[in-house]
């Protein structure tokens, strides 16, 4: 059952061999820290928190790292328009460093919320530009780069393999024509600062300005992976330009391979369309919270889905993946009766949970095992440690029990008293139930595969 991930270099499943026996090294695009990370975003972080898991469930040691951009990101891929940072700073009238300190912890506060395991280390782009600017005049002298009146910029005409990743190709990796560009895919390195004053800016060999967006993540990879690293993660929208860019810059500076690997999520959409903060439509953890639905039922609804098929998000959705956290959950509020019988994880249920785990994390296929585990014969001792064995990928927290829950014995005695009156059909019983779970505090409401609670 050895591993195997789609490589998005090469478009196929390939069995993962790591470069350093029992150890994987492993980056992963990180937000722009300018406003609140959407749901949509999340999708992504949790498809690679199960993909650290799987490394883990098989016994590799994972170093992770994130960049934090705080710096460089554009309004455009075309390297115009204002710095996303910048902008936010003068709308809210703070500086940049009070903009992107407030929504990086918003940011690590909902990882921590959603249960994903956080990264070795948060590299923050604006601490790695002295490295950025070394990078950049590797490249000049290697003769990748010219100028413009606005910045320095990687001729990609001189790499010849650029857009491989993907198999986009040099013709189909399209930006925007930018003034003096030589052709629609060379991309900033550094940028001039220009008339206006930033608040953000470096002096460097070529002027005061700032780095592009794309030499964040070729620099801050290397100097804590090594260059080749095992995994590159990110969105589905990268694959075209960013990572394209990465690896154009970062091979023409060494004459060796970024990363062997390379992973890509679908989006989430919302009435078809992927959520984006430029168009307003998305919502955020919070937003989720302030209508009673906790974290983790949209960790079990981005994580029960295969990451490279796009996932639809809407209320109903949410509302079964809530079910059914609580449906696992259950298996818990018992407790085993005393037996000589020590608990073992079933042999026969993980061997197919990891097996399809290790076909590109199969997740659909690897929760028909989970319930088919829960609707078997085993004893509920085994039930236990066996999905407690399972959690350790799923990151459930199913040994906490319920979590909206942080309710009394009695509340969750009543709910289960009201499912068993539901089962009979007694439906009379069912509803003086429901009144008696009301009079303590929660609202619960009948949906097409169970129950729904929320807190009054």
């Amino acid at each position: 059952m050895a591993l195997k991930l789609f490589n998005t270099l090469g478009r196929k499943k390939q069995e993962f061999k790591p470069i350093k026996k029992g150890q994987v090294s492993m980056y992963t695009c990180g937000p722009t820290v300018y406003q609140y990370s959407h749901i949509g975003n999340f999708r992504a972080y949790l498809a690679w928190d199960i993909l650290r898991r799987v490394l883990e469930y098989n016994g590799y040691v994972v170093a992770q790292v994130m960049n934090i951009t705080d710096v460089g990101h554009l309004t455009s891929d075309a390297d115009t328009g204002e710095d996303k940072v910048e902008r936010e700073a003068k709308k809210e009238e703070k500086t940049a460093k009070e903009i992107t300190k407030f929504y990086a912890e918003q940011f690590v506060n909902d990882l921590r919320a959603l249960n994903i395991e956080l990264p070795m280390k948060f590299g923050w782009a604006s601490k790695y530009v002295k490295e950025q600017i070394a990078l950049i005049q590797k490249l000049e002298k290697k003769g990748y780069t010219y100028r413009t009146t606005d910045g320095i910029y990687f001729d990609t005409a001189k790499f010849k393999k650029y857009g491989a990743l993907g198999g986009i190709g040099a013709g189909k990796a399209r930006v925007l024509h930018s003034p003096e560009k030589k052709r629609e895919t060379d991309f900033a390195l550094w940028k001039f600062s220009g008339a206006q004053k930033r608040q953000q800016e470096w002096k460097s060999p070529w002027g005061v300005g700032y780095p592009g967006w794309h030499i964040e993540c070729s620099t801050i990879s290397t100097k804590e992976l090594g260059q080749p690293f095992d995994i590159h993660t990110g969105g589905e929208d990268h694959i075209a330009v960013h990572h394209n860019d990465e690896i154009a810059q970062s091979e023409a500076a060494y004459d060796k391979p970024l990363a062997h690997y390379w992973l890509h999520n679908a989006f989430m959409v919302i009435n078809g369309a992927k959520m984006a903060k430029s168009a307003g439509d998305f919502y955020t953890l919070a937003d989720l919270e302030k209508q009673g639905i906790e974290p983790m039922a949209l960790r079990y609804l981005a994580i029960s889905s295969h990451y490279r098929q796009k996932l639809n998000f809407s209320k109903s959705a949410l509302e079964g993946a809530t079910n059914s956290l609580n449906k696992l959950r259950a298996v818990f509020t018992e407790k085993p009766q005393a037996t000589s019988h020590k608990p073992q994880v079933s042999a026969g249920y993980k061997k197919r949970f990891v097996s399809a785990l290790n076909d590109d994390l199969n997740m659909p296929k690897a929760f028909v095992a989970v319930w088919d585990l829960v609707k078997s014969q085993k004893s509920l001792a085994d039930k236990q440690a066996t999905l407690l064995d399972f959690d350790k990928v799923l990151g459930l927290n199913l040994a906490k029990g319920f979590r909206i829950e942080r309710i009394a014995p009695k509340v969750r005695e009543l709910i289960l008293f009201r499912e068993q009156a539901r089962e009979k059909k007694d439906w009379k019983r069912a509803d003086q139930l429901r009144e008696q779970i009301g009079k303590l505090g929660f609202e619960i409401r009948d949906t097409d595969d169970g129950y729904h609670l929320t807190r009054r």
